[in-house]
């Protein structure tokens, strides 16, 4: 199922039932689990290692040495798990010494057309980025979160689980789980009840999560939020999840009104 026009280098691991398109290289580091699909014209390269079942699109680049300029071509890697979907012309970089050498791709992913994904970054499972979505160094994505079209993202920024944010949201601090973003700079506009309301999450749990919202996010107290959302939080481990992301924000987090880019 190997295209005789494709190049797999020695060294190689390619399981049973991959296929690879014609024009692909294939470099000796690069391990591809059962089942995996690469289409035409796709570069692998570096210590990458692909999971089952994924699907790759043509023109897409993996594994390439990350844009730093501090790398010194270190044998740095590239994890991507099962049943990705990367589309064309995503680049996702491997790590870098500094940044504990590994870029890491969960299972479940919809990566769509030119994404970006930066040296050490860590994306988790079932998160959809949109076209043109580019993650800066060092980034971490939870599960299920949204990343609208051409949404840009700063070095070292976290997004939460099941965050979502508007088409072409630019993000300098962290975003909150279950919170929408929208806006250059981004500001958080609410809880994004419409996905949750969509994945089952209970109307007394979104109503929980939009208390802690306008007292961590909304509110300029933090000191007084903190205190008056610890009850619910105990309650609701949602809340608890949203309270612990904003405790151990290093950058701040998104907020709402004119000043949304200040520290918390």
């Amino acid at each position: 199922m190997i295209d005789p026009r494709a190049i797999v280098e020695p060294g190689a691991r390619i399981a049973e039932e991959v296929s690879i398109g014609p024009f692909s290289v294939i470099g000796p580091d690069v391990s591809i689990g059962r089942g995996t699909r690469i289409g035409p014209h796709v570069v692998i390269t570096g210590h990458t290692d692909i999971g089952e079942d994924c699907r790759v699109y043509q023109f897409a680049s993996l594994g390439e040495a990350p844009q730093d300029t501090g790398y010194r071509d270190e044998p740095t890697r590239l994890v991507i798990g099962d049943r990705n979907v990367i589309r064309e012309y995503v680049t996702i970089s491997r790590g870098t010494p500094k940044g504990g050498g590994v870029t890491r791709v969960g299972h479940d992913n919809l990566i769509m057309a030119y994404v970006h994904i930066a040296h050490d970054c860590e994306v988790g499972d079932h998160t959809t980025l949109a076209n043109a979505a580019s993650l800066a160094g060092h980034v971490q994505v939870q599960d299920r979160a949204i990343l609208g079209g051409f949404t840009l993202v700063h070095q070292f920024c976290r997004i939460g689980t099941h965050a979502f944010t508007s088409m072409g949201a630019a993000l300098n601090r962290d975003l909150p789980p279950y919170t929408l973003a929208s806006g250059n700079y981004a500001r958080a506009i609410g809880i994004n009840k419409l996905g949750l309301n969509r994945r089952g999450f209970p109307p007394d749990t979104v109503h929980a999560l939009h208390q802690a919202f306008r007292l961590l996010v909304r509110g300029r107290d933090r000191k007084g939020g903190m205190a008056a959302v610890e009850g619910l939080a105990a309650q609701v481990p949602e809340v608890a999840r949203f309270v612990e992301f904003v405790r151990e924000s290093k950058r701040g987090i998104v907020r709402t009104g004119k000043k949304h880019g200040s520290e918390v």
